[in-house]
């Protein structure tokens, strides 16, 4: 539409040079116009935000019509007897679809593949001596969705072996204790020197 009316000479001001915003959406005035056309003994003004909706239906009322319905997703509208009345209210929300799976897919889920997509992934894995908490193999650091190739992290791995190495100094023995160390460690790195939140799956391993 924009290319044939400039074709035609027309010069046409629009959101790319100009502060303007031009609704798909009918406007009060034609609200107005449609309602005193159709005279409607019911209106339930749909789509907008509830602000949208209220002053659509006040519009219903200044042409006479008495049963105006404000109703939400979820909301049961009776139309018994000619007359629109709110009958009930029935569990509803977003059903996610997830190939063969209806519904199974959670918003956790969804945030873990936006932080994939955007942000990468970066695993880290640790073998260190249960008894003495010292690092015996590793840290090996691997990277996916990164520009960057897999050496620049080796910044990082000698702040993850002090790291490791002061929580075995005080005493630190547990492996979800320990993976977070590396998490952190890793995590603070990344941020600062990449400028990165990647989704990261520190594995730390006793032998």
């Amino acid at each position: 539409m924009i290319n044939g009316l400039a074709k035609l000479g027309a010069k046409v001001v629009h959101k790319g040079n100009a502060l303007v915003h031009v609704s798909g959406h009918a406007s009060a005035g034609e609200l107005l116009y449609c309602y005193n056309i159709v005279r409607p003994r019911n209106v339930m003004p749909v789509h907008g935000e509830i602000r949208h909706l209220l002053a659509n239906g006040d519009l219903a009322r200044a042409v006479g019509t008495e049963s105006v319905v404000i109703a939400e997703d979820g909301i049961v509208v009776d139309l018994a007897d000619g007359v629109a009345k709110i009958a009930g209210k029935v569990e509803c929300g977003y059903v996610f679809v997830d190939g063969q799976s209806v519904g199974d897919i959670t918003e956790s889920e969804l945030k873990d593949r936006r932080i994939l997509g955007e942000e990468g992934f970066i695993s880290v894995i640790v073998v260190v001596d249960s008894a003495t908490g010292k690092i015996i193999s590793g840290p090996e650091v691997h990277a996916r969705g990164f520009a960057e190739d897999d050496a620049v992290f080796e910044d990082v791995k000698p702040k993850i072996a002090a790291a490791l190495a002061e929580a075995a100094k005080t005493g630190v023995r547990d492996n979800h204790a320990l993976s977070q160390v590396v998490r952190r460690t890793i995590g603070r790195w990344v941020n600062q020197s990449l400028r990165r939140r990647p989704m990261i799956v520190p594995l730390v391993i006793e032998a």
